[in-house]
């Protein structure tokens, strides 16, 4: 996939002009013009990235960063897996064929995609780049991998890593929710160990946060969270 520059530019004309607003990743000729711009539309625009291993407590956290921030916008993810009863069209996920990602993977429409055990899933760029541009928080709840692929191209997302207080603490965590078989949870927090020590190599997380107990957690995230959007509101001025 080809990279974009990084940054948010903003180029102001005069009254009558347009307002450009191009996002990092946004195509030639994509932007939000004056004309379409909201009353509630501003330049707070953030891509919050918050990543976690399993028995962690990363979606509790994410959905907790969400109702707090009155402008924040959970990105939901394309995927080719079959649609169930459970399932709500762009709530759950967007339901494509194999296909229509095909085509959205040649056209670099995707700031990540994976392949998890034969069922593509996928970040879609312009949706995001259009939040952005509106001044949303935009929050992906995603894995090392895809943080990676997503800082690859924006250099500017803001990364969290939710870490458990300890091994033991997660292994109990993952055993409590009693609903997979012994040998599936060592998997999980094989992989879970493997994942924490990716996020610490890697350098796409800004902050790392322990989640011994769920409100400080989430207290934490939110903290981090307005003190970027703060500074980087700073750095314009």
């Amino acid at each position: 996939m080809k990279h974009s520059p990084g940054g948010i530019a903003r180029r102001v004309f005069s009254a009558r002009c347009v307002l450009l607003v191009y996002c990092v990743g946004m195509d030639e000729g994509e932007y939000i013009s004056a004309d379409h711009r909201l009353p509630t539309d501003t330049d707070d625009g953030l891509l919050l990235m918050i990543s976690g291993p399993s028995g962690v407590g990363k979606t509790t956290i994410t959905r907790g960063v969400e109702r707090s921030i009155a402008d924040s916008v959970f990105s939901v993810s394309c995927t080719t897996r079959a649609k169930t009863d459970a399932d709500v069209e762009g709530v759950d996920y967007h339901f494509i064929d194999r296909e229509e990602f095909d085509e959205m993977i040649d056209t670099d429409s995707f700031l990540e995609w994976a392949d998890v055990f034969g069922k593509r899933y996928g970040t879609r760029r312009r949706w995001v780049n259009e939040q952005l541009a509106r001044g949303r928080l935009v929050i992906l709840e995603i894995d090392v991998e895809g943080a990676k692929q997503v800082k690859a191209k924006m250099p500017d997302a803001f990364g969290i890593f939710i870490l458990p207080p300890s091994e033991d603490e997660l292994l109990r965590r993952l055993k409590d929710r009693d609903r997979e078989s012994d040998e599936l949870i060592n998997k999980r927090f094989a992989e879970a160990k493997n994942e924490i020590a990716a996020a610490h190599a890697c350098s796409v997380y800004d902050r790392f946060i322990i989640n011994e107990d769920l409100d400080n957690a989430i207290r934490e995230a939110l903290d981090a969270v307005r003190v970027q959007r703060a500074s980087r509101r700073l750095d314009r001025s």
